[in-house]
């Protein structure tokens, strides 16, 4: 899992489809527009906007998804926060999450980073929806689970040799996983994520557009 500043920064405006930006950590499935989805839902919504509007340029979003989670440590609470924006040709992916730093005001930094992938990169895109039935008995979407893999090694483990003494070497390719669930995100976000996953699936065998 892994989610601009420049031409958004200013005063926020109304949300396209959405309510206007409010507290932070709310449901951002309302809002059409990344930076006010952002602004909505990020703790850090200003580093997230400034690091994605740096590689995005005058490029426009295409689809996105969000993510935010609080983990409580003995230390406090620390809170993880990611992107993922395609704006028709690159897979941009920001995440970041609080650490230690003893010599910071505070006692902590954001860790902030920032990877781009261009669609030609990604050999595989697998989405796996969990589809069930409201309370009145119609089709629901209980939960979604998307996988982004490239075709970079990220880790080459040996198996063990067969009978025969020949030994082979297993790897497993760099991928990006997002999920979403009706405890996690609520039904708007599992859409999003779904028509995300949608939308990559589209761009990804051509990735010129």
């Amino acid at each position: 899992m892994f989610g601009s500043g420049g031409a958004w920064r200013g005063t926020r405006a109304k949300a396209e489809g959405g309510p206007p930006p409010g507290q932070t950590g709310g449901d951002w499935a309302p809002y059409a527009r990344f930076q006010d989805a952002a602004r909505s839902y990020f703790l850090h919504a200003d580093v997230a906007l400034d690091a994605v509007a740096g590689v995005l340029g005058r490029r426009k979003v295409r689809g996105f998804t969000l993510e935010r989670v609080v983990d409580l440590t003995d230390s406090g609470a620390s809170v993880w926060q990611e992107a993922a924006v395609c704006d028709g040709r690159r897979l941009i992916l920001w995440h970041s999450e609080e650490v230690t730093d003893r010599e910071a005001p505070g006692g902590t930094v954001l860790d902030s980073s920032v990877q781009v992938l261009p669609l030609g990169a990604i050999g595989h895109v697998g989405m796996r929806t969990l589809v069930g039935r409201d309370e009145h008995g119609g089709r629901m979407n209980r939960g979604v689970y998307l996988v982004v893999a490239t075709g970079t090694v990220q880790e080459l483990s040996a198996v063990p040799a067969d009978d025969d003494g020949s030994a082979t070497a297993r790897f497993r390719p760099e991928a990006f996983r997002f999920s979403k669930s009706l405890d996690d995100g609520g039904p708007g976000q599992i859409a999003r994520l779904i028509d995300f996953g949608r939308l990559l699936g589209r761009l990804v065998p051509e990735g010129r557009r």
